[in-house]
């Protein structure tokens, strides 16, 4: 059977409190570093107001996500204070900002000015179409064939478990892939990607992610299953949307851009992959 490759584009709350998934050994000691780390960034950011998500993110390349903001729980009252919200468009968000600071209402206001329109509906789903979009077209650009979309199957098996569909399907030199792409500032959901990797053990294939950040033991996982994850560190935007992209990089550092395609580079890496399992 031709081995495929699962991708499925998924829109998440980007403020919403993490699930803590399943973690590597020795945690512990990693937490009590964040701890330091974080105590040590906010003496530093005192006149700022800072939102959990932005903090996990800044710190993601030393800490998972869910170690940030353990350490973050911890230190509030010490060194922080927080306070919750709720935006315009549903969700909450956290806010958190260094105990000395005094005008926090201020900035409190102007970063969820900045949150709620950069969190608009809108905005959400133009980001979820784009990561397909830019992905579909990187993936023609290099000669993959798509033959099939929002599919849960692929030539004479169908995945019985549940809905769940994968956004493509596609094939190049005898080999098939479905690919899931996660256009998102938040790790993708731990539990999605297991399911997409039973969904793709059924069908016969090989999961591969297409995200802009996942944790490296989840990585491993993936890869113990005969996948691939393309890690694009960025969220990506369209290009309709250039200008609150700049001002979401700019304002709140987080690491979005709005490039017209995928790099040829970053294309090679999932090559060079591919070469080596066919």
């Amino acid at each position: 059977m031709v081995p495929i490759l699962c991708l499925v584009v998924m829109a998440y709350d980007e403020y919403d409190e993490p699930e803590f998934e399943p973690e590597p050994e020795e945690e512990d000691q990693w937490e009590e570093q964040a701890v330091d780390v974080l105590g040590e960034f906010f003496e530093k950011h005192k006149e700022r107001v800072f939102y959990y998500r932005q903090i996990e993110v800044f710190h993601e390349d030393s800490f998972f996500h869910w170690v940030t903001n353990r350490a973050l729980h911890r230190i509030i009252g010490e060194t922080v204070l927080t306070e919750q919200e709720k935006l315009a468009y549903g969700p909450t968000i956290n806010f958190v900002w260094h105990k000395s600071l005094r005008y926090y209402r201020r900035e409190r206001k102007k970063l969820k000015n900045l949150v709620e329109e950069y969190s608009d509906p809108n905005v959400g789903a133009h980001l979820g179409l784009n990561g397909e979009l830019i992905t579909l077209e990187a993936f023609a650009r290099k000669q993959f064939l798509l033959v099939g979309r929002h599919t849960n199957s692929y030539r004479d098996r169908v995945w019985p478990e549940s809905k769940h569909n994968l956004d493509f399907i596609f094939e190049k030199d005898s080999v098939a892939y479905g690919m899931e792409v996660k256009n998102q500032l938040r790790y993708p959901d731990y539990e999605e990607i297991r399911r997409t990797m039973r969904l793709c053990e059924f069908l016969g294939v090989r999961p591969v992610f297409v995200v802009r950040m996942m944790p490296k033991n989840w990585v491993y996982e993936v890869r113990q299953g005969g996948g691939f994850v393309l890690i694009l560190k960025y969220q990506l935007y369209p290009l309709s949307h250039r200008t609150i992209a700049k001002r979401v990089a700019a304002e709140l550092g987080l690491p979005v851009d709005s490039p017209r395609e995928l790099k040829d580079a970053t294309m090679e890496r999932f090559l060079k992959w591919h070469r080596k399992i066919m």
